[in-house]
């Protein structure tokens, strides 16, 4: 039997669990708090963000996946998050002597800094432009310094169940900014961020690092545009403003595609379809 530690068993990391307790994974997930993670799954507490708030790991891991969150949004709590933390799990691993045969790390798509539509995938120049992305970027280097064999998956926005917040945008009525250019997002479901993960973790030799992203990077008028339509209310629009904060580029998901892997939900319509549904059976 597979032993796999999740590293901050949360939103994806919870989704990961079943799936991996389904395919008879004997699985670990480590968070602030314990209690309440799906059947099969064994608790274990504890906060990486903090020094010396790693206790023991499980003994014998043979996979270990590193998706943790921030506590907030500021530079210190992703450097205790996402550097700091994972330095913590690769020191714990190296002291106890374990030799997982892959560590995978959730990164994200802020390691990019293009910001003029520019496609980008796992070859293309990272320079980010923000201390989330330059964080991740160094984390990204940690892991693969490391003596580990190692995996990321740089992620886009990531939706799901619980988590409709362009959905309720469309609904309340706020204003989508015109914009001469298109305002390109990439995003994906929480169920196929899930699912590749897991698809990653079962191939006996995977890349060093995939985009996780879906299969349309659309523009964001675009997308809300098309949920206001199957909402049935009017798109407010308002007169040109900023750019998107984080840029505006192209993600392309080619390399996870040609490992095999299929999504679920391959737009942000299968997506936020499911979720619309969803909502109306008053599910979400």
């Amino acid at each position: 039997m597979t032993r796999t530690l999740i590293v901050g068993c949360g939103y994806v990391g919870e989704a990961l669990a079943s799936r991996l307790v389904g395919q008879g994974h004997e699985v670990f997930g480590l968070r602030r708090t314990a209690a309440d993670l799906p059947a099969g799954v064994v608790g274990l507490k504890g906060d990486v963000s903090v020094p010396g708030g790693l206790g023991a790991l499980p003994t014998g891991l043979d996979s270990v996946v590193y998706c943790v969150g921030a506590k907030k949004r500021d530079e210190a709590a992703y450097r205790a998050a996402y550097l700091d933390g994972l330095g913590q799990v690769i020191q714990a691993l190296v002291d106890e002597g374990q030799s997982p045969s892959r560590i995978l790390f959730t990164s994200s798509t802020s390691v990019y800094g293009q910001m003029r539509g520019e496609w980008v995938d796992e070859s293309s120049p990272t320079h980010p432009r923000s201390f989330a992305g330059e964080i991740m970027l160094s984390a990204e280097r940690l892991l693969q310094g490391s003596r580990f064999p190692s995996t990321v998956l740089r992620l886009g926005g990531i939706y799901g169940p619980g988590r409709t917040r362009l959905i309720d945008r469309v609904r309340r009525g706020e204003p989508l900014a015109r914009s001469a250019e298109p305002a390109y997002t990439n995003r994906i479901h929480r169920d196929d961020a899930a699912a590749a993960i897991a698809h990653l973790l079962a191939l006996p030799e995977p890349d060093a690092t995939y985009v996780g992203v879906d299969e349309d990077p659309a523009d964001l008028g675009e997308v809300m545009r098309w949920i206001a339509e199957r909402q049935g209310v009017a798109l407010v629009e308002a007169e040109a403003s900023q750019a998107l904060a984080g840029g505006s580029r192209r993600c392309r998901n080619a390399a996870l595609l040609a490992s095999g892997f299929h999504f679920a939900y391959p737009s942000f319509r299968e997506g936020y379809g499911a979720l619309m549904e969803a909502v109306a059976e008053g599910a979400a």
